[in-house]
């Protein structure tokens, strides 16, 4: 039972099957032009609905607790980014200076909205501070991101300028997500009655940047360049800015006096990369020669958080029912 814990969800097992896809089957030519087209088009639809969906009350709640907001903010974009700078010479040797980048452009990602509320609540943290903090990070991921690849990873395959880099983002990301947002007293309610039409458009407009990017990046001779060694490379890193990411969160926010509640939320809001932010941003940011190699990290990474933070949330969910039915015992005692 204890090893079902750490079994793939059935959306990694989709992304392998289509790294596998890609990898014998990929698309060339005009079918790789029409993928694009079309991937271009669910990137803007899956922002277009998380506009519609997120509501001004859940962006706006929790707003005033700016110290926790903060933390995590700093987590996301100064901590992580420093983490995977400072162990950048005795962890390249483990992969390649090129795969590396990736790692970078890991480090440089906001946090998850779903999967971070998803395991607050779990671990019955401070689920409005969360909501609040993970859809913050993903609006100051907008301009923040392409601002850190300029400075970690522009010499490496980013295309263009800070501001061409902004720009692309707004035009292709944000534009459809405002108008989502505009258009949510019309859109929204068909939206919240219809939850899976999110999820899938999620889930589809991923595998299709994943599925274009490694097409392109096996015409490339991507593996070529990634053996087995070096994926274990990759694990490896993964699991080691991990660790640090979970100890760094926890223990800071120890120390600055935070309650149980929001210690769980620094924790899993502020260790988090999200996949769903971070494919389309490789997308815009990068020439598509490399975005599978950009990507390939954030795949990796995507994973093994899930499942360390599920494991870490039970601890935290059964830790929290100790302590009520101890709470429970000394007021019947008292009595």
């Amino acid at each position: 039972m204890a090893l079902m814990k750490f079994r793939p969800d059935n959306f990694t097992l989709m992304l392998v099957a289509t790294v596998l896809l890609a990898s014998f089957l990929p698309a060339t030519g005009q079918v790789a032009s029409s993928f694009e087209v079309l991937t271009t088009a669910a990137v803007a639809l899956l922002f277009f609905l998380h506009g519609a969906k997120l509501s001004r009350q859940a962006i706006l709640a929790g707003i005033m607790h700016w110290r926790l907001h903060l933390f995590i903010v700093g987590s996301t974009f100064v901590v992580f980014p420093l983490l995977g700078w400072a162990l950048k010479p005795l962890l390249t040797p483990l992969v390649s200076p090129e795969l590396y980048v990736g790692v970078m452009f890991l480090c440089v990602l906001p946090s998850t909205v779903q999967s971070s509320i998803a395991f607050v609540s779990m671990a019955r943290g401070n689920i409005p501070a969360a909501i609040c903090s993970a859809s913050a990070s993903t609006l100051l991921g907008v301009f923040i991101t392409p601002l850190l690849v300029s400075v970690f990873v522009t010499a490496h395959g980013a295309s263009g300028s800070f501001v061409d880099a902004v720009g692309k983002i707004l035009l292709q990301l944000m534009l459809p997500f405002a108008l989502g947002h505009l258009l949510q007293r019309w859109v929204g309610p068909f939206i919240k009655k219809h939850g899976k039409l999110t999820k899938v458009v999620d889930q589809g407009s991923i595998l299709l940047v994943v599925y274009t990017a490694f097409s392109a990046a096996v015409v490339q001779g991507i593996w070529r360049q990634v053996s087995v060694q070096t994926l274990v490379g990759l694990l490896v890193i993964s699991a080691i800015i991990l660790a640090l990411a979970l100890l760094l969160t926890t223990f800071l926010s120890r120390r600055l006096g935070f309650s149980k509640e929001d210690e769980i939320t620094a924790v899993f809001c502020g260790s988090k990369k999200s996949l769903v932010s971070g494919v389309p941003m490789a997308k815009v940011l990068f020439a598509s020669s490399t975005v599978g190699m950009m990507v390939l990290p954030l795949m990796l990474f995507h994973q093994m958080q899930l499942m360390v933070c599920g494991v870490l949330a039970a601890k935290y969910a059964k830790r929290a029912q100790l302590a009520e039915k101890e709470q429970l015992a000394s007021a019947a005692a008292g009595k």
